[in-house]
């Protein structure tokens, strides 16, 4: 069975930026790429996080992965799109909330702090959880009405 499509993009070749993109195609994901993943040059990274939203948003992909040196910058241009809710994770327990409590559907991560391991459990955290907490869905109606300020 064909697994979902994950939107990825990076503004550098960072080790795990690469380590992500080749750990989802082994497991089978259909993986659409973006920035220096496709050039192998520097990219600027607002202009990566805009394509990888644009995919979530368009249901091209299920989910979006954002990278650059902090994850700060990917993290911040993603939530300016309407619809995005990028969250910056420096492990799996801070993925799993963000699936889980906020509704993420761009997981924004550091390529200078993230090592493969640790990127390896948030990704395991991240995909596994995909049903938001129902108590609150209230709060996420909430963010949806304050993208209208």
């Amino acid at each position: 069975m064909k697994k979902d499509k994950i939107s990825i993009g990076s503004d550098d070749l960072y080790p795990v930026a690469v380590f992500l993109k080749e750990e989802l195609l082994r497991r089978g994901y259909d993986v659409l790429l973006h920035g220096s993943l496709i050039t192998g040059k520097v990219e600027p990274w607002p202009d990566v996080a805009k394509d990888v939203a644009k995919d979530v948003l368009s249901g091209e992909a299920k989910t979006g992965i954002v990278i650059c040196y902090t994850g700060t910058g990917v993290s911040i241009a993603a939530n300016k799109i309407k619809g995005i809710r990028a969250a910056l994770c420096y492990d799996a327990e801070t993925a799993r909330g963000a699936r889980l409590w906020n509704d993420a559907n761009v997981l924004a991560l550091s390529g200078r702090l993230t090592s493969n391991q640790v990127a390896k459990e948030i990704i395991d955290a991240w995909l596994s959880t995909d049903k938001i907490d129902e108590s609150e869905r209230a709060n996420i109606e909430k963010l949806k009405l304050m993208e209208t300020l």
